[in-house]
Order: structure tokens, then sequence, then C-alpha cells
């Protein structure tokens, strides 16, 4: 029943999304949209390397994305490339696979298991890691041209 998935605990994280706004000078921005439900998420991300070291996001998404869009939030900034990669693939697992949610800082995404019986919701809860991790990937981009004269 859907009132597995929209719980007091992800009411809660929806409620209350930190880094909203967007960031003034971005190394990458990437949105993410579901067609499905019209839900978007657009990101902006700074690295140093392969560390996140400032982020920020304009969430226009459900609760599911929203609550998703929370969890990357509190513990996106200090992560890396690697991590983040890897998270939306557990992610992704977790909800059409039956994989195992991610353990450590990223727990809290247990809370979204429940979403992997509803299909229809897969795409707004995967916004906010598809959108970091396209941003990701603009920035090593960039990097690996060669600088401009």
């Amino acid at each position: 029943m859907l009132n597995d998935i929209y719980n007091k605990r992800i009411i809660e994280l929806a409620g209350n999304i930190p880094r909203l706004g967007r960031l003034p000078d971005p190394h990458a921005s990437a949105t993410a949209h579901s067609k499905l439900c019209g839900s978007t998420v657009k990101v902006d991300l700074k690295m140093e390397g392969p560390v996140v070291t400032d982020f920020a996001h304009d969430v226009k998404a459900c609760a599911l994305g929203q609550a998703s869009s929370s969890i990357m939030a509190s513990h996106v900034v200090g992560s890396t490339a690697g991590e983040l990669r890897e998270l939306r693939e557990t992610v992704r697992k977790m909800l059409k696979e039956n994989g195992g949610p991610p353990q450590g800082k990223w727990a809290d995404i247990a809370l979204l298991e429940p979403v992997r019986d509803y299909k229809a919701r897969h795409a707004s809860t995967m916004l906010t890691f598809d959108a970091v991790v396209d941003a990701i990937g603009q920035i090593e981009a960039r990097a690996k041209q060669p600088a401009q004269a």
C-alpha cells in the first residue's frame, strides 16, 4: 500500500531539505526529470579533485524525490565521485533488483526501500542520484580537456 512508502520519516525528510537553492558559481549543474510524474531536480556541484566541496539543489518533486534529495544534501559534501557513483548503483539495485540499501552515512536511504514495490515511483526517487552523477561526469570531462590558450 502507498502508505508504506509515505511514512512519517519520509514526510519529515521531504519537509526539511537542506542546501536548497543554487550555487553562484558551480563547477557543474545537472537536471534530472521524471516524465512519468513531472518531478525535476537541478543540482549545482563544486569539487576539488574527486571530492565534493559544495552542493545546492532546486527540488520540484514529489515527497519521494524530496526525501531522496534531502538525504543526498545531508551527506554529499565530503563524498567522492566514486562513492557517489557506487551509491547511485546501490540505490538502483535496491529498487530494481531487490538489492540491499547502502550502509554507513547513507543508511537513511533504507527508508526508501519500500518504493521497490511501486515501479512508477522509481524515477522520482532516483532523480537526485542521477543528477549528481551527471554533474560529476561534466566536471571530470572538463578536467580531461587540454587547457585553452
